[in-house]
């Protein structure tokens, strides 16, 4: 199951690495925070830029989050399990670990990737029509109910998905491929 740590924004690498020295491995499965890919314009340039999704929190998964979190108070960084009714800590839900999953292409059992990021949003590559956005492929595709705006100056996508039990918005790097315009005689 997937929980979600709250951590201080910045601190998400640090604190992955605490837990990694400090926490039994056995005691949990991955500990992640996903990263976007977008392309930015610096000096007439598109640059290629990875920036946290959901800056200031960490997933992990756990099947003792019970325990887990007893031992993460131990590690010397702010961090707090979210989703605590009462006595029970409350895993994300299924709808929202799909869409975790579907937008970084990974799997509740993914390791690392060959570049060394676990957790990554990729581009998605949208073709731009006289009146609409086609998405090819990537993370946005399929996710046209969710897809808010798409402002192709800056390469992004403004998504709401649900996170946390609440409605929260994220930004998702594109890339453009191509413009048809097609004229009416």
């Amino acid at each position: 199951m997937y929980y979600v740590i709250q951590v201080s924004p910045g601190a998400e690498d640090k604190t992955e690495t605490m837990i990694r020295e400090l926490v039994a491995d056995n005691m949990y499965g991955r500990c992640f925070h996903p990263l976007r890919h977008v392309r930015k314009k610096f000096h007439g340039e598109w640059v290629d830029q990875h920036e946290k999704l959901l800056p200031g929190y960490v997933f992990i998964t756990s099947g003792n989050i019970r325990e887990l979190s007893q031992t993460l108070k131990r590690v010397p960084v702010l961090t707090k399990v979210l989703g605590r009714d009462e006595e029970q800590f409350i895993p994300l839900s299924s709808d929202e670990v799909e869409w975790l999953e579907q937008i970084t292409g990974q799997t509740s059992n993914a390791g690392e990737s060959e570049n060394g990021v676990e957790c990554e949003a990729g581009l998605s590559l949208v073709l731009a029509e006289e009146d609409a956005i086609t998405v090819l492929s990537g993370p946005l595709k399929n996710m046209e109910g969710k897809i808010k705006k798409i402002n192709l100056h800056k390469r992004i996508a403004e998504v709401e998905v649900e996170f946390m039990g609440r409605s929260t918005v994220i930004y998702l790097g594109v890339e453009m491929v191509g413009r048809t315009n097609e004229q009416v005689n």
